[in-house]
């Protein structure tokens, strides 16, 4: 690789890591000089280096932006309306007494599709803590469990902010990118679960004393705690985690209690997925009746029969119904349209900053691939016996644990090997699956969710990085066979 061109990709990736960890400032403005950095150095003119930058933000967003709006919309909804707690209990009831680390792990990475982690967290902790007080432990189990449960679809399935724009830069199919996510998920729930119940009862007895008296009471006695108990569904589900007066009010007078189930809570999520995996395989069918399935070169035209299918399977306009779903579905009638307004402006508020990163990278990946970064990576990957694959799962597991941030990591990762991709002909699904499975790996001091789940769940210094370090970094070995497995299958 031209000493160069090497130098600029070195010095781009560490212009992020630097001004992350050492600076005042954030990602996205990281990622803005580490590609006037890397277009500079590679003896790109500055004006052309800024030129674009501005484009491949543009582009980026232009694909993905108004999704990752819709979608934290709908993660709003869902945790105002009670919906979020909704299917939580409903996977408590179907996975039955003894088995609430599954149900948890399972809750969790449901409700982290539309709903940021950290966010997601907060919300779903009190039913772990109400689990492990009618059990009269395994609170850490079940913490756990839930928080990575909700780490695997939060890195792996859109509308997800990170996978999403990952998708958008490598133009992988949305459709196929969360069936692809979904199915590592479920593999991967075995790891998580597996790992919750092994570490859990080693750590239980290691709680600091405040959180062990929120969860169990002041009296509460650490040994019993460690073994823990099972809960019935009965005493689960008189445990009140979600009061509707928090955030909807008071309930007018001749209006009905405001009450949401489990089945009407699921379909602004479930609707969009389906509407999106419809296009998917619409466009298949269709693309093989036309002879150009697999031709990179032809260009598709919908016929008559798919045209309704691939117009509502548009994540634009699966997510817009999805939106939709939710406010009308899910909120009760009487609820005040500026109420409505307020929480949906919370919800941009909360993508805004994700919005620039996912642009910002962007540029990055254009400032790489014009400037010729990109491609002189590419032709030196090509003559290691490593697969093509293993390229962006290192740098994203490089980026993640230099900075912290898997979303950070996930774009980067995207963006410095998308020319790569390109080169050595790697399935871009495959490249999709690999920048997300390894921003997983080793959440610890500098990531803001490790913070949120280890101050929750009430483990402090090497407990909380034998908990939560360490089931993270299970998820992410664990994903290493099935990034093979794929590529071998797709790529």
């Amino acid at each position: 690789m031209d000493l160069q061109l090497l130098l600029a990709l070195v010095l781009g990736i560490a212009t992020i890591v630097v001004l992350v960890l050492t600076t005042r400032l954030d990602a996205f403005v990281a990622l803005l000089i580490a590609g006037l950095v890397t277009g500079i150095v590679a003896g790109s003119g500055f004006v052309e280096t800024i030129n674009w930058i501005t484009a491949g933000f543009g582009d980026t967003l232009a694909s993905v932006g108004i999704v990752i709006g819709l979608g934290v919309f709908i993660g709003k909804i869902l945790e105002v309306s009670g919906a979020a707690d909704a299917l939580a209990r409903a996977f408590l009831k179907m996975f039955g007494k003894g088995r609430e680390p599954w149900a948890m792990a399972s809750v969790g990475s449901l409700v982290s599709i539309p709903v940021f982690c950290d966010s997601g967290y907060v919300i779903m902790n009190p039913l772990a803590r109400s689990i492990a007080r009618v059990k009269k432990g395994a609170y850490v189990t079940l913490a756990l469990a839930l928080g990575c449960g909700m780490t695997l679809t939060h890195h792996m399935v859109p509308p997800t902010p990170g996978p999403l724009a990952v998708t958008g830069i490598l133009g992988a199919d949305m459709g196929s990118v969360i069936l692809t996510g979904v199915i590592f998920t479920v593999c991967l729930l075995p790891v998580v679960v597996i790992y919750a119940k092994w570490m859990g009862p080693r750590l239980e007895s290691r709680l600091n004393t405040v959180v062990a008296s929120e969860v169990y009471g002041a009296n509460h006695d650490t040994s019993l705690a460690a073994k823990g108990g099972s809960a019935s569904a009965e005493a689960v589900a008189n445990v009140v985690t979600y009061r509707p007066e928090t955030f909807l009010g008071a309930t007018p007078i001749g209006k009905k209690p405001h009450r949401t189930n489990a089945l009407l809570g699921a379909l602004p999520l479930v609707v969009p997925l389906l509407l999106i995996v419809g296009n998917t395989v619409a466009a298949a069918v269709d693309q093989g009746n036309q002879g150009i399935i697999g031709d990179q070169e032809a260009e598709y035209t919908p016929s008559a029969w798919a045209q309704p299918l691939v117009f509502l399977g548009n994540p634009v306009v699966a997510l817009t119904i999805g939106v939709i779903l939710a406010v009308y579905v899910l909120l009760p009638r009487w609820t005040p349209r500026t109420k409505v307004h307020g929480w949906l402006a919370e919800a941009a508020g909360s993508a805004g900053l994700i919005l620039l990163i996912t642009g910002a990278g962007g540029g990055l990946g254009m400032v790489l691939r014009e400037s010729g970064v990109g491609d002189a990576l590419a032709t030196a990957v090509a003559t290691t016996p490593l697969p093509a694959f293993f390229v962006p799962f290192i740098i994203a597991t490089v980026v993640r644990i230099a900075q912290g941030s898997g979303t950070v990591a996930m774009i980067t990762a995207a963006s410095v090997s998308a020319s790569v991709i390109v080169e050595s002909g790697l399935d871009p699904l495959v490249a999709v699956m690999a920048c997300t499975a390894g921003s997983m790996v080793f959440s610890y001091f500098n990531d803001s969710y490790f913070w949120v789940v280890t101050r929750f769940t009430g483990l402090d210094g090497l407990e909380a990085l034998k908990g939560w370090s360490g089931i993270t970094t299970a998820v992410w070995a664990g994903s290493i066979p099935l990034l093979i497995i794929l590529n071998l299958v797709v790529g």
